[in-house]
């Protein structure tokens, strides 16, 4: 996009509230002579905490493609905001059938808040409706979706990593929660290097609990401060230990020992670093990614996305004969919210069916989600 004072080079998820325009700049100035510049201030500041830093991303990149379109057709900056409808409508038509309506409804939520925050008015009329129609119509069938990491992905973890290393210690630690689990990676690491949250993302205070019942099978429990569903109630993760070697309880415990001089108040899943004494990092999305990635692509088993995790979990889990109502207690997922979840997990079952698992188990499976449907009262 062209250069300009207006849009100063910032991260993705700053756009939403650095990027500006000769309409939000007069708002501005009126809003800091009515209320004060400090007020005016404090509330940008708490409006951008409201968003999420993946959903402030995800605003960014639709500032940058309109900005990008408007460029192209060398609309005036003064033009951009309030954005008339048919330029809106036409942004839209340029990524009918190149782009799915779903990513295109995420570029405009986000210039729909830019415009808000910059008290201007967000067109919604007939005219948009109707584009969005028609890109529905026209939009280019989706990816197809990426396989889950199976316990072959977290084998070639344990083999490739070295769990001797306070960072491959931290990845290990998160790859097992994660799967056994059933957890969002984002409860677990931080989406960036500088995008901690105390109150979303725990920390190496939190107390973690390894218990075993009389059945001599042990758990390691510790709570989370929020999660998707919960919100700031959070939610505690339970963690069960297995015989496999990537046991979630047992690599859990390693990286709180390999990892031990972490200050007060760092993630729980931070590494400590050679940079200094005492040096430390939080174990970031990309890091944890890009490191499993490494190790699963010198093993021939190509890259995966964070989410693969969890429905890998799952998947595993229901295979093994566990109960699908403690799969969705596990994961923190409701009953009707799981039954959604398992239309998804059919279709890679395949992939489970191994030395490990055979077909009769998988119709197991299949009969145990049908009674578990049916008791829940939904169809299938």
């Amino acid at each position: 996009f062209a250069a300009s004072p207006l849009r100063p080079v910032v991260l993705a998820d700053d756009r939403i509230t650095q990027w500006t325009s000769p309409y939000a700049i007069r708002f501005r100035q009126e809003l800091d002579s009515f209320i004060s510049p400090s007020a005016s201030s404090r509330l940008f500041l708490i409006i951008s905490k409201g968003l999420d830093i993946r959903t402030r991303k995800n605003y960014g990149a639709g500032l940058l493609r309109f900005t990008q379109f408007c460029d192209d057709l060398r609309i005036p900056e003064a033009a951009r905001m309030p954005a008339p409808e048919p330029l809106v409508a036409a942004f839209v038509a340029r990524h009918a059938g190149s782009v799915r309506l779903d990513t295109i409804g995420n570029w405009l939520a986000g210039l729909a808040v830019w415009h808000a925050i910059n008290g201007a008015k967000w067109p919604s009329g007939n005219m948009l409706a109707y584009a969005k129609r028609g890109a529905k119509k026209l939009e280019p069938q989706p990816l197809a979706k990426r396989p889950p990491v199976t316990l072959e992905h977290m084998h070639a973890l344990f083999t490739g990593l070295n769990l001797s290393n306070t960072f491959d210690a931290a990845v290990f630690a998160v790859a097992c929660s994660a799967f056994w689990g059933c957890r969002r990676l984002g409860e677990l690491v931080i989406p960036s290097r500088f995008g901690f949250d105390a109150g979303k993302h725990v920390t190496v205070d939190v107390e973690v609990g390894v218990r075993t019942l009389p059945s001599n099978v042990r758990y390691a429990v510790f709570h989370i401060p929020w999660t998707k569903t919960t919100k700031r109630d959070g939610t505690n993760i339970i963690l069960t230990e297995n015989s496999d070697p990537t046991d979630p309880v047992t690599a859990l415990l390693h990286h709180r020992i390999v990892n031990h001089g972490l200050p007060p108040g760092a993630p729980l899943f931070a590494f400590e670093t050679n940079e200094s004494s005492g040096g430390w990092a939080p174990m970031t999305r990309d890091w944890f990614l890009n490191r499993c990635n490494g190790v699963w692509m010198e093993a021939g088993l190509g890259k995966l996305t964070g989410h693969c995790f969890r429905i890998g979990g799952a998947t595993e889990l229901l295979l093994r004969g566990t109960h699908p109502d403690i799969v969705a207690t596990q994961g923190g997922w409701k009953s009707k919210a799981f039954l959604e979840y398992w239309r998804k997990i059919e279709s890679i079952l395949p992939l489970f069916i191994s030395k490990s698992f055979d077909r009769s188990r998988v119709q197991l499976l299949s009969n145990t989600m049908d009674e578990f449907r049916r008791r829940n009262v939904m169809s299938s």
